[in-house]
Formats: structure tokens, sequence, C-alpha cells
């Protein structure tokens, strides 16, 4: 489980179609001397399994394999070299949760419409982003409600129709990869897990409960 903090920002290296899967490297001098063989890592928001940890290459990388659902769910798979990506450890059992549950899961992609500088005249300034969210996914956000963008926990400021938009502080900005994005980049969305539940708790049988049990039993 993540929590959707960023601890770092990494940087893509290569993308290598293999036989079984396709390959990604990335650098990381931060976080590669912490990784083991088999250790989950969220890249951009996406749940990974860590390969091929070089702690004592230059730089320092780690690799991680696509499979065909990954490719087709995410946007990892257009990244090019040198592209900039958000990277976090899962959180330790009895650690702060100081975001929201984050999964790794993604459900779906969006469209970046805007980045835009409250205070354009200054040093530092607030941003906000403005998305246009698949129609299959506005039905689990809601304004003041959590939401994770290339595997940042974010606040939805508001949403009107497939546009949300929500605030961007200015460490966000800096510490993480929005600061490289455009309009129009693609980018991987996991809504609020709890909302999916509550779904699944209104359209099932009479009877159902959600419990603590349920909720370990399906990742939560």
């Amino acid at each position: 489980m993540f929590t959707g903090l960023i601890e770092t920002t990494g940087t893509l290296l290569a993308i290598t179609p293999t036989a079984g899967a396709t390959r990604i490297t990335i650098a990381s001098p931060t976080l590669t001397a912490r990784l083991n063989t088999g250790d989950s890592i969220a890249v951009n928001g996406v749940c990974l399994t860590a390969l091929s940890i070089e702690p004592n290459a230059f730089p320092p990388r780690f690799s991680a394999d696509l499979a065909a659902e990954t490719i087709a769910r995410t946007t990892l798979i257009h990244l090019r070299p040198d592209s900039v990506v958000n990277l976090e450890l899962p959180t330790p059992a009895g650690s702060p949760l100081g975001g929201h549950v984050v999964q790794g899961h993604v459900d779906g992609t969006a469209t970046l419409l805007s980045l835009t500088a409250i205070t354009p005249d200054q040093t530092e300034t607030d941003w906000r982003l403005r998305i246009q969210l698949p129609e299959t996914l506005t039905r689990y956000v809601v304004p003041q409600g959590s939401i994770t963008i290339e595997g940042i926990s974010l606040t939805v400021a508001s949403i009107q129709g497939g546009i949300v938009e929500v605030a961007i502080i200015p460490h966000t900005y800096a510490a993480t990869s929005l600061h490289t994005l455009t309009p129009g980049s693609l980018l991987n969305i996991e809504v609020d897990v709890l909302s999916k539940y509550a779904e699944r708790q209104q359209s099932s049988p009479a009877g159902f409960t959600l419990t603590e049990q349920y909720l370990i039993a399906n990742g939560y």
C-alpha cells in the first residue's frame, strides 16, 4: 500500500521489449540502494516489482517489467528516455498515512488540459491543474475527495462534467514530475478505492456488509 506522498523522482533510462514482457529501467540515486529484488515500488502511481537492481552503477538504477495489462491501462509505455517519473516505496505497517490509501492500481488515464500558476509574477506560487477525466471514472470523484494523479495524492477542488481541478502547492509542483508536463500529456489516475467499495456495497445483494475482513481480503 502507498499513500501518494512522492519520496523522490527518477529518470527513465530505457524501455526495452523482451521475449516475455517490456522492461523499463529507471535511474534513482536515492531509492535504488533501499530496494531488494521483488520489492514493490510505485512509478508514476503504478505498482511495479523491482528487478535488476544496480546500486553501484552510474547512475544507480533498477528495472521493472510491464505486463500487457499495465501497458494497456497506464501511460508508462509512452514515456521516453530522460522522462521524469514519480517514485514511492510502500508504507510500512503502522506508519502514519500522510496522504490517502493508494494501491498503485491505475484505473485509467486522463488528459492534462492546463497547469496554471495562480500568481505567475511570484518566485513561488500555487498552481491550478485541470484534467479531462474519462466518463467511466467521474462517478468516483467528489469535491474535497481524494484522487491520485501520476502517483500523487491530491484533493479535488472541483469537478464539472469530466473536468477535474486540483490545487497544487509549490513544493508538490517542484518535487514531482508535474513541472515537466505540458497540456495534452496523458496522466495515470487512481480514484479513491473507498468510493469503489461504497459502490460495490450499494449494488450487492441485501445482507452484504463492508467489514475490515472484506477490505483486507480485497487488498485494502
